[in-house]
């Protein structure tokens, strides 16, 4: 029988599902739960005890691992478990929330009892199945190692980021650069265009250049120069417009919450809402790149 911590895993939906069977392919037993019937079927098939409420889940547990889409949520739900867990659980929330929430999550949990590390997550839905992901994370340097080895059955890097809350904060601003970077990328494309530049050309010199950069090398916005990236195929996620819409909404938040001069992230932040509220939020955020040229075809006919 595997002496590893028991695990409750709450939120098995595109990326908790397949980071809790990760966890128990590494030897983990685990209890999981979430309200989607579909959710529940799969992590069952991936050999998840699915428990009938999230409270049920979280008894006896030894670490809790959440994965939910928003903040209010989370809080919501610690409110729901925190007085149902065993004390000195391991409570690790890897959802992608503010800064503000993630640390007044934390701050509920110790008060409660229990220990708290927040650790969102970068490599999307095929990198939570390939556990792969990256993990930022926050909290106490005890309470990052006890997480640690949980951790690396899911991801392949996982970063320690300073006291409660900095994982959230290096998420929020490594995405921030990712969303400017997008959106800076596809508007040379859309210029090399209008200027007749072959999107073949521009690629590259910009990747040999100092226009070089992950947005440009590997999720490049137009179909040919990188075989594998989501602009070959229709812009299917891939990392989708409405997550970015989302990150960069907390962004945004917390660089008007710090007063922060940053016109182009704010800017970025504008941009990828409007793409979103547009109806495109299911396409990959590379996608930007149709709506700066439809714009770019628009003005030409004023």
């Amino acid at each position: 029988m595997s002496t590893s911590p028991t695990v409750a895993f709450l939120g098995l939906g595109h990326m908790g599902g397949p980071m809790a069977a990760n966890l128990v392919k590494a030897g983990y037993p685990v209890t999981g739960f979430d309200p989607v019937p579909a959710a529940q079927e799969q992590a069952t098939a991936d050999g998840i005890t699915v428990a009938a409420t999230a409270v049920e889940a979280v008894q006896g547990a030894d670490v809790v691992v959440t994965m939910l889409p928003n903040g209010k949520l989370v809080l919501g739900l610690y409110d729901e478990i925190l007085p149902a867990a065993k004390p000195n659980t391991l409570f690790v929330d890897s959802s992608t929330i503010d800064v503000a929430d993630a640390r007044e999550a934390a701050e509920r949990a110790r008060a409660a009892g229990h220990r708290a590390v927040d650790a969102p997550v970068s490599g999307g839905v095929a990198g939570a199945a390939a556990g792969t992901l990256a993990f930022m994370v926050g909290g106490s340097e005890e309470d990052f190692a006890t997480a640690q080895p949980l951790l690396e059955a899911m991801g392949r890097k996982i970063v320690h980021c300073g006291g409660s809350g900095n994982g959230q904060a290096a998420k929020i601003c490594n995405n921030m650069i990712l969303g400017i970077s997008m959106i800076a990328i596809s508007e040379a494309f859309v210029l090399g265009e209008k200027l007749g530049l072959d999107n073949q050309a521009l690629f590259d010199v910009a990747s040999n250049a100092s226009g070089q950069c992950w947005a440009l090398t590997s999720n490049c916005p137009v179909p040919g120069p990188v075989p594998t990236t989501p602009a070959n195929n229709d812009y299917q996620p891939g990392f989708a417009a409405a997550l970015m819409d989302k990150d960069l909404g907390l962004a945004a938040n917390a660089l008007r919450a710090n007063g922060v001069e940053a016109e182009l992230g704010l800017r970025a932040a504008e941009l990828y809402h409007r793409f979103n509220e547009s109806g495109n939020g299911g396409l990959d955020f590379s996608a930007i790149i149709t709506d700066i040229r439809n714009r770019s075809t628009e003005e030409d006919t004023k």
